[in-house]
């Protein structure tokens, strides 16, 4: 079932300040969390119809897992988010900490998680990625929360996937609904670029699950996808200088929604 009241949703990327105790933090917890509402707040008056927190300036990533002091402090942050919103809300722990983010998602009241490897393992810049799904899902049972949703990504940006160079994306996405994913993330190679049509198209013959579309997707663009997308879930484009370092440009998110509604 659909968390959104739209029929294809746009998803606002919320990048948190570094969190506490990561190389690059400069903010207190108090000042993170206040920039991180007042975003969910200019994304609400925009028109966007969900919003996703992610720890993207927590480099470098971690692997696979992350410390209580992140746990904490995304949750705390997260529910303030939801709150302010009253939105469909998810969140990322970078870099693959599934179980945490599952943990988050549970204890703010968020709807779902954005998992790296859920299915087949890859190569990042932090190492190797294993797949996640078995032990992530009875995780999510143990601890209550099966109204979360897992979303995996399939042939995740900035990674190799040479290890599964027989698998294609399509076999990936199928493998994802195998396993009991809940939706399909596709992306461009890198932060910003645009996924490829033809992946795309091959994820939608491959599943029944939503398929949503994790990097690249502009105001000049969207139109191109807007057939076989289910949602967008966009960062770069919303921010100032459309990168994704910059703050939330309301702006460019109303051009954005804009742009959406005139393909229809």
């Amino acid at each position: 079932m659909s968390l959104f009241a739209a029929a294809q949703p746009v998803i606002g990327m919320i990048h948190l300040g570094a969190l506490p105790g990561t190389p690059a933090a400069r903010r207190s917890l108090r000042e993170i969390e206040a920039l991180a509402v007042k975003e969910a707040v200019l994304y609400r008056e925009a028109g966007v119809h969900g919003l996703m927190l992610e720890n993207m300036h927590d480099t470098p990533y971690l692997r696979g897992q992350v410390g209580p002091e992140i746990v904490a402090a995304m949750a705390i942050v997260a529910r303030a988010v939801k709150q302010a919103a009253a939105l469909p809300c998810g969140v990322q722990i970078l870099a693959a900490a599934n179980r945490e983010a599952i943990a988050v998602a549970h204890a703010a009241g968020l709807d779902f998680v954005r998992a790296e490897g859920f299915a087949f393992a890859h190569v990042a810049d932090e190492g190797f990625i294993q797949s996640s799904a078995a032990e992530l899902l009875r995780y999510r049972r143990a601890i209550g929360a099966e109204r979360v949703q897992v979303w995996a990504d399939v042939k995740k940006k900035h990674s190799s996937h040479a290890i599964t160079g027989d698998v294609g994306i399509g076999e990936t996405a199928h493998a994802v609904e195998f396993m009991r994913g809940d939706a399909v993330i596709v992306t461009g190679a890198v932060t910003g670029d645009a996924p490829q049509p033809a992946d795309v198209r091959d994820v939608k013959r491959a599943t029944r699950l939503p398929v949503y579309l994790g990097s690249g997707v502009t105001a000049a663009n969207v139109g191109e996808f807007r057939a076989e997308a289910d949602g967008f879930i966009v960062g770069s484009e919303f921010k100032v200088g459309g990168h994704w370092s910059g703050a939330v440009d309301a702006k460019r998110v109303r051009r954005f929604m804009t742009a959406l509604a005139r393909t229809n």
